[in-house]
């Protein structure tokens, strides 16, 4: 139906649509949603996603690194070592940043289209395979303890009276560590409470709209 690297066209306007049956739209409808469902929220997303964030700790690490060989030591070599670590934290910072970025925005295109194909009809026995409540679940709470322990790195441990007397460069990795943690697990509680937002209002609460198909099987024109 749809390239796999490709997110699944939205559905053809009321003019154009070709179903020749109710039966065959909601199989349509079905598939779709299963593969909107499975790039949202699906367990291997979010492994994509702390994946990048790891990334990015990693890349912020070694800046953090070049920050402290940088305020310690001032010589030539010194120098040197803090601008190879900065480049090799960009490496990996940059790239982390750019495909968070592009999975955001993804995940709005996604959630657009969720809503468009929910909204054709209802389903409600293949709709209930595509609720994932465990799934969303986990998300929310793993989400939420990583944007919790990023916000007690931000806050809580700069603010201590021993981090006031080290250096520059550490506080700043904390920080940025405890900044990414706290970006990538607020990313993960937005995904949690926008697929539990479109279950109620598109799978459980939306009114029944209004037949495309006649008791016939016929079409409605």
């Amino acid at each position: 139906m749809f390239h796999r690297a490709q997110l699944p066209p939205p559905p053809p306007p009321v003019e154009i649509r070709s179903w020749p049956d109710r039966e065959a739209l909601l199989t349509d409808r079905a598939a779709v949603l299963g593969e909107l469902v499975k790039r949202h929220v699906s367990p291997g997303r979010l492994v994509a996603l702390w994946l990048w964030g790891v990334l990015g700790a990693i890349g912020w690490s070694l800046v953090g690194a070049a920050l402290i060989t940088l305020e310690e030591t001032y010589d030539l070599f010194s120098a040197l070592i803090g601008v190879i670590l900065v480049g090799m934290g960009a490496c990996c910072t940059v790239p982390a940043i750019v495909f968070v970025a592009v999975g955001v925005r993804r995940d709005r295109d996604i959630r657009k289209l969720l809503v468009a194909w929910g909204e054709l009809d209802r389903d409600p026995e293949r709709d209930a395979r595509l609720r994932m409540p465990g799934v969303s679940l986990v998300w929310l709470l793993m989400s939420f303890a990583l944007c919790a322990l990023g916000l007690y790195a931000c806050i809580a441990v700069p603010a201590t009276a021993e981090a006031a007397q080290e250096s520059f460069g550490l506080v700043a990795l904390i920080m940025g560590l405890g900044m990414t943690g706290w970006i990538v697990g607020l990313i993960g509680i937005t995904k949690a409470f926008a697929h539990r937002r479109w279950v109620l209002r598109v799978l459980i609460g939306a009114r029944a709209p209004e037949p495309l198909f006649s008791a016939g099987g016929g079409a409605h024109r």
